[in-house]
């Protein structure tokens, strides 16, 4: 497939879910960048490094199941060169219509010469016990 250019972090990132819901690998691939170091961790805890093994872990999930991602942007950070998203995805399996998750995940981007494009995904589990004991503690230190 030829390398596509995303001129925004965004772009890029539609892409990579567009990918997802076409359960498309090699088309999911192409919003990563070709940096040897390309890490992603799915939400299992498994880190896997590099575009190979980031394409045959993604194979791997769309063999075993259809998915569907709804998402939600919190925050995003941009440099000339850097950008971080942070989002909330509930996932949604075959045709079960209810949701997974949620999810926590981290996106970030690098830009270079063949535009923006994704060198780290991190997703896990979001624990909202602990988060709303961690929200209901007082903020300041004595």
């Amino acid at each position: 497939m030829t390398r596509l250019h995303y001129a925004t972090p965004d772009e890029a990132e539609q892409a990579f879910y567009e990918a997802i819901a076409d359960s498309d690998a090699d088309r999911l691939l192409l919003c990563w960048s070709n940096d040897d170091e390309t890490v992603c961790v799915h939400p299992t805890g498994v880190r896997i490094e590099g575009n190979p093994a980031i394409g045959d872990s993604w194979r791997a999930i769309f063999a075993s199941a259809r998915i569907r991602i709804e998402r939600e942007a919190h925050n995003r950070w941009q440099s000339g060169v850097l950008a971080i998203h942070h989002l909330t995805e509930r996932l949604y399996v075959g045709d079960d219509p209810t949701p997974h998750g949620p999810l926590y995940v981290t996106h970030v981007f690098a830009r270079s010469a063949d535009g923006w494009h994704l060198i780290c995904r991190h997703a896990s589990a979001a624990d909202d016990a602990h988060q709303a004991m961690a929200e209901a503690r007082p903020h300041t230190l004595h």
